[in-house]
């Protein structure tokens, strides 16, 4: 990790905090990291700054400039935080790296989060991925066809991203690995917990799973990591498979329907009529599927695939 990584860090995690330590939140990072830019200021010179030079040079309020000194004070503790994370196999990426998914740049800008925990190769991000959500909850039929749908995605050279969660998350990352291909996992809680499972361990260690999630690694679920974490799965997707959702309510429900405003990527879904969820979707925007679907994700609608500028270093 380079200074400009770890200043991000020091700025931007939630490990080690205590009273009157607020880190900065991934919409006030991309502010600051703008303000830094437009100063032409780089992250690894703010190790030397002032509360003075913090007003003078970048403007801040008084205020503003404790907040960050008080951030820079932690440094030797989160230090000591990133070796012993760095112990148990997972490491972190920022904004300022090289190995931070190219595919969330692109489609998010500026509402990339500033740093991920992550477990695994980060190379493997840049695989070309089909998504896959659902419902915790899965039948019998969910497993058969999110098996019978990766199968054919693998065929064509994808990769499969998933929030790693029970049901058609983990059916569908494990059938990918099973076949050879690989998995990225975007995660709403606990890293450590993840990395504990021995079929996550192996297939880690086999350069076929990569995990990350912008909580802390011994974090608990938080709902709205949850809600954030959808959007990493459809950036991360050249088209994302809805295999089974409950109807306006639930985790798969609003991943989706953001998706179908925010055209991330398309959204296909099963055409499942005992689904209400799934019926809705449909009615709504997605491009409806069945057991004869090629895997073809290029299919399109009119006024689907929206994508962003790429951000800047620091952006």
């Amino acid at each position: 990790m380079d200074q400009n990584s770890m200043v991000i860090v020091i700025l931007c995690s939630h490990l080690c905090t205590g009273n009157n330590v607020y880190p900065f939140e991934p919409a006030e990072w991309t502010i600051f990291a703008e303000n830094l830019t437009n100063k032409g200021v780089k992250p690894y010179e703010l190790i030397s700054f002032s509360i003075e030079d913090f007003k003078t040079k970048l403007d801040l309020s008084f205020s503003e400039a404790q907040r960050i000194t008080r951030l820079f004070d932690r440094s030797g503790s989160i230090t000591f935080e990133i070796e012993k994370y760095a112990n148990m196999g997972i490491n972190i990426m920022t904004r300022a790296d090289r190995i931070y998914p190219k595919a969330l740049k692109r489609k998010l800008s500026k509402s990339c989060p500033p740093l991920f925990y992550y477990a695994g190769n980060p190379e493997l991000a840049e695989n070309k991925c089909v998504g896959f959500v659902g419902s915790r909850n899965a039948g019998i039929n969910d497993e058969s066809f999110t098996a019978a749908t990766v199968k054919k995605i693998n065929s064509k050279g994808f990769s499969v991203t998933s929030g790693g969660a029970k049901g058609v998350d983990t059916i569908a990352s494990d059938i990918s690995i099973a076949n050879g291909n690989y998995s990225v996992e975007y995660v709403s809680d606990s890293l450590i917990s993840r990395i504990k499972a021995k079929s996550a361990v192996s297939a880690i260690i086999n350069n076929r799973l990569l995990i990350l999630s912008v909580a802390k690694p011994d974090s608990r679920f938080l709902t709205g990591i949850a809600m954030m974490r959808n959007k990493y799965i459809y950036a991360q997707s050249e088209g994302t498979v809805v295999v089974k959702s409950d109807f306006n309510k639930g985790g798969t429900w609003s991943g989706a329907t953001a998706n179908l405003k925010q055209r991330l990527c398309n959204t296909f879904c099963w055409n499942n009529p005992e689904y209400d969820g799934n019926a809705e979707l449909i009615k709504r925007g997605a491009i409806p599927i069945d057991e004869s679907w090629s895997g073809d994700v290029s299919e399109t609608q009119p006024g689907q695939l929206v994508v962003s500028e790429q951000l800047s270093l620091f952006g």
